[in-house]
């Protein structure tokens, strides 16, 4: 992995998606799961949770860079957008650092929906074992 090779991923924010964050993280606030509390709050639905963009982190550490023997370190995340059941969301990503001496590789990355509103942004850093 060199800098400034860029990797990108597309996940459906369906359900089933939903369903599953919801019995994973036991949070069950209004704002997630009654369109009524959402929109009187000025959204068009209930809101996906933004920790489901961990996830999708995730995904892509474990499953989409070349190699596979590797650990996240840190991550940070800037929320800018909600996103919907329904939404495709696009993960961009950037290698931005490269510390060869001790194996770290730090990613600047964004989240974007199909319209390409900004959803969230931020960086992970990962270590090769």
């Amino acid at each position: 992995m060199k800098i400034g090779e860029t990797y990108s991923c597309i996940f459906n924010v369906d359900n089933k998606v939903h369903e599953s964050f919801l019995a994973l993280s036991n949070d069950y606030n209004p704002m997630h799961v009654d369109d009524s509390f959402a929109q009187s709050k000025g959204f068009k639905s209930k809101i996906v949770h933004g920790n489901v963009l961990g996830g999708f982190l995730s995904f892509f550490i474990g499953e989409s860079l070349p190699k596979k023997n590797v650990v996240i370190q840190k991550q940070s995340i800037s929320y800018h957008k909600p996103f919907f059941i329904g939404d495709t969301v696009t993960l961009n990503s950037e290698l931005s650092e490269v510390y060869e001496s001790v194996s770290t590789y730090i990613f600047k990355y964004s989240f974007q929906n199909q319209h390409k509103a900004l959803i969230a942004k931020g960086k992970i850093q990962i270590s090769v074992l």
